[in-house]
């Protein structure tokens, strides 16, 4: 079971994987079929832009994938929290490159989509992975609190 310093409960990772191996699904069909003929018809620096942000799609779905896998191996104490917060397991860095407003603007709409709900995705993940940052322990009322929470 998840410790009291995180909110983070087993039905709340099931959520988050299942909705984050579902867009890399979507991810995947998208940029493979309807998606390459979005991208021939863009302008050459477009298509290095729509080419770089599918790239950064797939690597920001591969990193929050890879943490809820970690965080359901805890859950299920095939490793222990302290293994499961290690450096190491946290959730990588793939959200830092920001492509500018205007050019995401000029993608095709579904790749807008796709684009941003990995982004949401990942930064959803992150605020979570986030906590394991402090290492100071909550007070009584908040451990409570967050167990209260868990309950409902």
């Amino acid at each position: 079971m998840m410790n009291e310093h995180t909110p983070i409960t087993a039905k709340l990772v099931a959520a988050l994987y299942t909705e984050a191996m579902l867009l890399a699904d979507e991810a995947r069909s998208y940029f493979d079929s309807e998606g390459q003929l979005e991208r021939a018809a863009l302008d050459p620096v477009l298509r290095v832009a729509y080419s770089c942000e599918s790239l950064r799609v797939t690597t920001r779905l591969m990193h929050v994938v890879s943490w809820l896998l970690v965080r359901k191996a805890v859950a299920a104490g095939e490793m222990t929290e302290a293994e499961g917060e290690a450096p190491e397991r946290r959730l990588g860095r793939a959200g830092d490159t920001e492509l500018d407003s205007t050019r995401l603007g000029q993608l095709p709409p579904r790749a807008r989509e796709i684009i941003e709900a990995s982004r949401d995705l990942y930064e959803r993940v992150k605020r979570l992975d986030d906590q394991f940052a402090t290492e100071v322990p909550l007070s009584p009322a908040r451990a409570l609190l967050g167990r209260l929470e868990r309950s409902f």
